[in-house]
């Protein structure tokens, strides 16, 4: 919802800064990866410290596509890559976090958390099949933008639970908007041939 909405809004107040930058754009893909894996391990210890990390980890995961934009750099496989560390980000993330919970004996925020990164693979498998069957599929609630602000906000402030329970409902709910919204077009596509 925030990628659709806000799109290439950062493009033009940074493009004077990022024209200068002539780092490939999968540079700051990997090393966002790497401080979200970092941040991972780091939850369990510090969950305040973790959430700083995972920031900065989003944080050069947004320039990265930015930086191929603006400097005419962009690649498929670029995007492939920065979607496969996208979902091995979550996965640490969201372990990390059950991990957390769990041990401090919150086995349903622990659950949640699982749940979560469930529907977060979902989220990405019901485009990714959409798109290989030829349909755009950028539809819902709960993006990975929005799943990192709240996680964000979680190690901040310490409400796992709350929200958890809202991210583990509108992620699934996303996955049904996903496929509903494939059967519509499909549906049409029939309708018209």
């Amino acid at each position: 919802m925030l990628s659709a909405r806000l799109g290439h809004f950062l493009d033009k107040p940074f493009e004077p800064i990022i024209k200068k930058i002539p780092l490939n754009p999968n540079v700051f893909t990997i090393t966002g990866f790497i401080v979200t894996v970092i941040a991972a391990f780091v939850i369990p210890h510090n969950v305040r410290a973790g959430g700083l990390l995972i920031f900065i980890g989003s944080t050069f995961d947004m320039f990265d596509g930015i930086i191929a934009r603006v400097n005419n750099k962009t690649t498929k496989f670029g995007a492939f890559l920065d979607s496969v560390l996208d979902r091995y980000s979550d996965a640490f993330l969201f372990l990390s976090v059950a991990w957390y919970l769990a041990s401090k004996g919150n086995h349903t925020g622990a659950f949640l958390s699982l749940g979560t990164l469930v529907g977060a693979f979902l989220i990405s498998y019901t485009r990714a099949r959409a798109e290989g069957l030829g349909e755009s599929c950028k539809v819902g609630i709960m993006e990975r933008p929005e799943r990192i602000i709240l996680i964000i906000f979680a190690t901040m402030t310490g409400w796992f639970t709350p929200v958890l329970w809202i991210m583990l409902i509108l992620t699934h709910i996303t996955v049904i908007q996903r496929a509903y919204h494939v059967w519509r077009q499909m549906r049409t596509i029939r309708l018209l041939i």
